[in-house]
């Protein structure tokens, strides 16, 4: 499929997904926001694509809803704007964040710019977030009038606390990336040239990890997370467990240990 304001590349079991508005530093209009989940859709059926990497193409990764295209038109009362596309179902930001976590694969954000409001949200989305040391990120929401959206105020609390994040929704500052890095926003930060090496090369890793396990793992994660109550947790996650000892990857590992050799895992 051809797309105008993404690019999506594929290669050795990873997609790379570039939000490619670089003019507005990939703000997301109506137009990104459907081919991005147009995307990610063909990413989640593909079953040779094992990790998702999204990250933005020029300075920024996502300077948040476009402004003049989208906020302005909402402000002045128009129609067809991209929050009433989240009233009705309709692909949206919002859609894009529960895309990103309903994955059964891993997905990485490679933070290469600025990550702001909407575009915060996404990047909070992401399983992993490695940073460029010119990283900026804040929930400029407040500035606007509005609150968090794209599950910011589900995501953020939950990785930084929720002290940490009511100052950062409340107050809407930017904070750069060592900052993010010390309150634990990302987990890694690199420099900038070295983005994208060092994000292919976790990806990489990820690649010849067992990917049923690796979606399992991740539904528990989530699971866990959301619900809270460890007693039924256990049971979920000998259910699962239960399920992986059905693959072959399974077995892989088992020999690979007891003869001394890395294991090599095929997803089956």
């Amino acid at each position: 499929m051809a797309y105008k304001t993404i690019i999506l590349e594929k290669k050795n079991g990873v997609a790379t997904l570039f939000l490619n508005r670089p003019e507005t530093l990939n703000a997301w209009n109506s137009e990104m926001t459907e081919e991005a989940s147009d995307a990610i859709n063909e990413i989640g059926k593909d079953e040779n694509t094992k990790v998702l990497i999204i990250t933005g193409a020029g300075r920024g990764f996502s300077s948040g809803a476009d402004v003049r295209q989208e906020l302005a038109k909402v402000a002045e009362g128009a129609s067809g704007t991209i929050f009433e596309r989240i009233i009705q179902g309709k692909p949206s930001i919002v859609t894009i964040a529960l895309q990103l976590r309903r994955m059964d694969k891993p997905v990485i954000g490679a933070i290469n710019g600025i990550a702001v409001g909407a575009g915060f949200s996404v990047a909070l989305a992401c399983d992993l977030r490695i940073a460029s040391e010119r990283a900026q990120f804040s929930m400029a929401f407040i500035l606007r009038g509005l609150i968090p959206d794209c599950g910011g105020t589900f995501f953020l609390p939950k990785l930084v606390g929720s002290a940490r994040a009511c100052e950062l929704i409340f107050t809407g500052d930017i904070i750069d990336a060592r900052e993010a890095e010390r309150i634990g926003l990302v987990n890694k930060v690199v420099p900038h040239e070295e983005l994208m090496k060092a994000t292919e090369e976790l990806a990489n890793r990820f690649v010849k990890r067992p990917s049923i396990a690796l979606r399992y793992a991740k539904r528990a994660i989530y699971k866990g997370l959301a619900e809270g109550d460890l007693p039924s947790h256990l049971d979920y996650e000998v259910s699962l467990n239960r399920m992986c000892m059905d693959t072959e990857d399974f077995k892989e590992g088992v020999r690979a240990f007891l003869e001394k050799r890395e294991p090599i895992f095929k997803g089956r």
